[in-house]
């Protein structure tokens, strides 16, 4: 009886991506100077059953290149070969090749062995006592550009709003064409129903094969606007290139022999070829692959199991209730819904800890990112990472990695000065970058922390100014200077770079933090550095909510915007120029917002006199929500609106109540939004003297 193995291919792959995460995590903590045994015996273990595995399951060309490598690192844990520096930056080159690897198995592609071939050699040399370089061989036959001589496959799918940002697509496309022959081939997978089109938003990806000896850089410096607002993938053609080539040549001769009157060699299929293979090359796109499973503690699975056994006997209980029902009978019942209530509560928790994951599953990836940004940059600069075992639900975690990253990136960029400016200004070459996660009311909260030069006010009010964005006449604060480097396309870089200068991550950055309920803000010291703080909701499936009631309509408000909850009856009104209402809170002016103008709903309550309003915060902005009643207080199971109906301006997600009917979640940032509030609208208001028109 034979056993279908691609059945346990998905845990191979997974145990695999573990074991070249601790293998790159123990070369980056490793001291050359003084190798640590363990260090390398885990190292070892790691490539050690990556080798047995893929043996097992017929990756050869993933089992044959570890091999190589394990009897490296055997030879290094016997002290038979002695560990130098650039060995570390070799075996982090074999980590990410085996990655790659494993990554276009998992998309059901041809394993490419070209690096791994070139690194064989390497490491078969090292062995035999020759080049110990860690530099692959070079060959005559081929040019300095690698795979560039021959192309790329480019996949291409920028964010719904990129047109909005003043991006297009077909300008990109053409500066590709310059560079050498494309192909391109729209992907419509995403396109709504045409009741459902946005004329200003961008539905359409990309399937792109540029042939030419071009270098990867030049392809993406096509894309350095959009590259932190689209998924982007740039991959080198190898040997599908050349089978592209070859059908290319076919093409031609048989353009010529049209021309020349042949029709023999002038069919339809034979003079489309070049198109077919194109299409073929370009179908083959590295998509992203995201983790499907979550390795559980069984303590969790055993806490769970007893709930559901309460639960068990709480429901036959109450169904040997409902047999012989009596007015008698009504404590038991109500002593029965009581206990179902709190086994209910206790197993929502308990199922929610299972989603929950320590934050190291996020920060994990930065000690190779700033390893490798450091050599590139020529900085010194130490990690030091803080509350790795906060926990924060796996949907929020997978996506605030890419905010990381660019907050990472800037500090390293940006933030932290070069060895020799560090030591002229009397602080240690060495810099440091903090990353810090802890937990604080009902969020948790991430700091990126950096000791370096801190923001530059004074060259980032001169671009402001210079871009229009503020007025040479206004007096701001150092907080709404710090504020301006996330507004669009904002950047102080002299030039533009492989890692930053075009001014389209940081607004990108406070944009898919906000969509995550969440909020950022940064404060800067001229000369000691800069804190970024960003603050998350545990969880994105349930929230506590407060339910508000606008006429017929029940909307909820996230418990943790609200600030406060006042009757309108004794407070002082003002009216501002533009038929904006203001509240006097105590010692400032909040804008008032009529929730029933915006949704177009009717109030029980039209006058600020006779309804409630309701205090809440949004992107450091306080609003008052007229609301005509406020309801119960409960949590609430979060339905994506983007999923179910389409992104809707104003609310993050929906609900079902108790009794069936479907209520809006709102979003407060997007609510005050909605409302025209602007920043600067709202400061104008907010630090006025009392002087408003009445």
């Amino acid at each position: 009886m034979s056993v279908d193995l691609s059945q346990f291919h998905q845990v191979f792959f997974e145990e695999s991506y573990e074991g070249l995460d601790t293998m790159e995590s123990a070369l980056l903590n490793m001291d050359i100077s003084n190798i640590n045994d363990e260090e390398i015996n885990e190292i070892f273990r790691a490539a050690h059953s990556i080798k047995g595995g893929s043996g097992t399951f017929g990756f050869m060309e993933i089992a044959e290149f570890t091999h190589v490598v394990e009897t490296l690192l055997d030879l290094i844990r016997s002290n038979e070969f002695v560990m130098e520096k650039n060995h570390v930056d070799l075996f982090l080159k074999f980590v990410d090749c085996v990655r790659t690897m494993i990554r276009e198995l998992e998309n059901g592609e041809e394993c490419s062995t070209t690096v791994s071939d070139e690194l064989k050699i390497v490491f078969t040399a090292i062995l035999e006592g020759g080049d110990s370089s860690g530099t692959p061989p070079t060959d005559e036959s081929s040019t300095e550009s690698g795979p560039s001589a021959s192309g790329w496959e480019v996949y291409f799918k920028p964010d719904v709003d990129v047109l909005r940002t003043g991006n297009d697509a077909v300008r990109m496309f053409r500066e590709l064409a310059e560079l050498g022959e494309i192909s391109v081939e729209a992907d419509l997978s995403s396109l709504p129903t045409i009741d459902k089109i946005e004329s200003d938003s961008c539905y359409l990806a990309w399937n792109i094969t540029l042939i030419g000896d071009v270098s990867e850089a030049q392809v993406s410096e096509v894309f350095e606007w959009v590259v932190d607002d689209s998924d982007l993938t740039i991959k080198p053609l190898l040997a599908e290139v050349a089978e592209v080539a070859e059908v290319a040549e076919v093409a031609e001769l048989q353009e010529d022999n049209v021309e020349n009157n042949s029709p023999a060699n002038s069919s339809p299929d034979s003079n489309t070829a070049r198109d077919v293979v194109a299409k073929k090359v370009a179908a083959k796109k590295d998509t992203k692959t995201e983790s499907v499973s979550i390795r559980v503690g069984t303590d969790k699975i055993d806490s769970l199991i007893n709930m559901v056994g309460e639960l068990v006997i709480t429901q036959s209980m109450l169904n040997e209730l409902s047999k012989e029902f009596t007015v008698d009978s009504i404590p038991k019942l109500l002593e029965g819904l009581t206990q179902l209530n709190l086994h209910t509560r206790e197993l929502q928790e308990n199922v929610m800890r299972i989603r929950m994951l320590p934050i190291s599953f996020a920060f994990s990836r930065f000690p190779r990112l700033v390893h490798d940004m450091s050599n590139t940059l020529g900085k010194k600069v130490e990690l030091i990472l803080l509350g790795e075992q906060t926990e924060l639900d796996k949907t929020v975690m997978e996506r605030i990695g890419d905010p990381l990253v660019h907050l990472v990136r800037n500090s390293l960029d940006h933030g932290l000065e070069m060895p020799d400016v560090r030591a002229a200004s009397g602080k240690d070459e060495m810099g440091k970058i903090t990353l810090n996660a802890f937990h604080q009311g009902g969020n948790i909260v991430i700091q990126i922390i950096d000791d370096g030069a801190g923001l530059n006010e004074e060259l980032i009010l001169n671009k402001a100014i210079e871009r229009g964005l503020v007025s040479a006449d206004e007096n701001l604060v150092a907080e709404e200077i710090h504020d301006l480097i996330f507004l669009p396309g904002f950047s102080t870089a002299a030039q533009v770079t492989d890692i930053s200068g075009r001014g389209v991550g940081m607004d990108v950055v406070r944009r898919n933090i906000q969509e995550l309920n969440g909020t950022v803000d940064v404060e800067s010291k001229a000369g000691q550095g800069s804190v970024f703080t960003i603050r998350l909701p545990l969880t994105l499936a349930i929230l506590d909510g407060q339910l508000i009631k606008i006429g017929q309509e029940t909307f909820i408000f996230p418990l943790l915007s609200i600030v406060e909850s006042i009757e309108t009856k004794g407070q002082t009104v003002h009216r501002v120029s533009g038929g904006c209402d203001v509240l006097r809170l105590r010692d400032e002016y909040v804008p008032i917002i009529r929730l029933w103008e915006i949704f177009n709903v009717e109030a029980e309550h039209e006058s600020v006199e006779d309804g409630l309003l309701v205090i809440v915060e949004g992107d450091n902005m306080k609003v008052a929500v007229l609301v005509d009643d406020l309801l119960a207080q409960q949590q609430v199971v979060i339905k994506s609106m983007q999923q179910n109906y389409r992104p809707v301006s104003g609310v993050s997600g929906a609900t079902i109540l108790g009794d069936g009917t479907v209520s809006l979640i709102l979003d407060i940032t997007g609510l005050i939004k909605l409302a025209g509030v602007s920043k600067d609208a709202y400061k104008k208001i907010a630090d006025s003297d009392g002087t408003v028109a009445a």
